[in-house]
């Protein structure tokens, strides 16, 4: 006996709220977030709801972005980018407990490398997190940083 898949298609819901010019390549998933004036979006890329993205931010394609992230205004977020709001502080994940998940905040002007994972922290003006980079504590000094964990390599950009 064959039961019938659940396909979800990818979309763009209509609780999306969208300054002038944004542009979106297609496939997405974006859901209850906004994003500003001239944001660009590639493809394969998911916004969760309350995500806030900031005017001219860039976000290249296969990059996540979880509930309750916000991100400046001229970003630039790199292929791959995973941001993550759950912790796994009971050993797990939180699942539907929301109470649980944490906020991340990025400044503006802020690049971030292909294939970073950036955890519940706030991130200052002015900063570049390099390629493959973990972000696993607040940044609250402008510079470079790289590598797992992040550690800042350059004081100026």
């Amino acid at each position: 006996m064959s039961i019938a898949p659940k396909i979800h298609q990818s979309q763009i819901k209509d609780d999306v709220l969208m300054g002038a010019n944004v542009t979106i390549v297609e496939p997405v998933n974006l859901y209850g977030c906004r994003l500003d004036a001239g944001v660009f979006v590639g493809p394969f890329v998911e916004i969760q709801k309350d995500v806030c993205i900031g005017a001219r931010t860039k976000i290249q394609s296969h990059s996540f972005i979880c509930e309750l992230v916000t991100i400046g205004e001229d970003c630039f977020i790199g292929h791959g980018v995973m941001f993550i709001n759950d912790l796994f502080e009971g050993g797990g994940p939180a699942g539907g407990d929301k109470t649980k998940w944490k906020k991340t905040d990025i400044g503006n002007r802020v690049a971030i490398g292909s294939n970073a994972t950036i955890l519940p922290v706030s991130i200052c003006n002015n900063v570049v997190i390099g390629a493959g980079a973990v972000v696993t504590k607040n940044i609250t000094e402008p510079g470079v940083y790289a590598g797992n964990p992040a550690k800042k390599m350059k004081h100026k950009i």
